[in-house]
């Protein structure tokens, strides 16, 4: 049964049937537009196709020594990683200071963009590097459909499913007072959870699929959280990309 009209598929996502919510499909981006108490979101389940998706993934662990599909990347940490020369991103396994004692973050990171435009969360700042082809394409493509001239984008990869990232929200000051950000993922489908900083009960859930794009703006920020929990049955590789703008 089609939810909207013929042709159209049924969202692989649940809204509430409450005030405040509303899901609808534009047919002419092909894009899911949801609206939530103080925010809004635009899913794209498949915004790029299996060619892309594959190559994005592939291109960004391209290396010389090891068969990005098969190695075992757990095994790496900040130190082994250095002596793996990938071939476009420079991918880091940063370290927090927590309690005394410094911990690894569960998932390796990047930050590429416009030269002058550092970032600073979780304690670290980020020096970003310079754009390259790869990333150019892909930003240029959401940039279509977001409307924003992004300059920045951070890069996450969840090595499987033991890898995640914890509740936060994207609201550091150098992002602007309303950011738009833009979040694609490649590899491996994870949850995708928001919930209601003034009432956590309330939670949505989003599939992230291979070569999914999830748009969040207006001041989702500001109200919201997100997090990717682990999914311990995950044994695939996944890496995400938030675009956002720095300002």
């Amino acid at each position: 049964m089609e939810l909207f009209n013929s042709g159209i598929p049924n969202p692989p996502f649940k809204i509430p049937n409450a005030e405040g919510y509303n899901c609808k499909f534009n047919n002419g981006l092909n894009v899911f537009e949801i609206t939530i108490p103080n925010g809004m979101l635009i899913y794209s389940e498949h915004y790029f196709d299996k060619k892309i998706s594959d190559r994005s993934l592939e291109y960004f662990l391209e290396n010389d020594s090891l068969d990005w599909q098969t190695a075992n990347w757990r095994e790496y940490d900040k130190e082994q990683l250095a002596k793996v020369k990938f071939k476009n991103i420079n991918w880091q396994h940063d370290k927090l200071n927590m309690y005394g004692k410094e911990v690894f973050l569960p998932r390796f990171s990047a930050w590429y963009g416009d030269i002058d435009k550092p970032y600073t969360y979780t304690g670290l700042t980020l020096q970003p590097k310079n754009w390259n082809k790869g990333l150019l394409f892909l930003k240029e493509q959401i940039e279509k459909i977001a409307n924003v001239n992004f300059n920045s984008v951070l890069m996450n990869w969840y090595r499987d499913g033991e890898d995640y990232i914890n509740w936060h929200a994207d609201a550091e000051k150098e992002l602007g007072q309303n950011p738009i950000i833009a979040s694609v993922n490649f590899g491996a489908t994870r949850r995708f959870l928001i919930r209601r900083n003034d009432d956590n009960s309330i939670k949505l859930e989003f599939p992230l699929k291979h070569g999914t794009l999830l748009i969040m703006k207006q001041d989702l920020q500001h109200f919201w959280q997100h997090s990717v929990p682990k999914e311990k049955k995950v044994k695939q590789t996944r890496i995400n990309l938030t675009f956002r703008t720095i300002v």
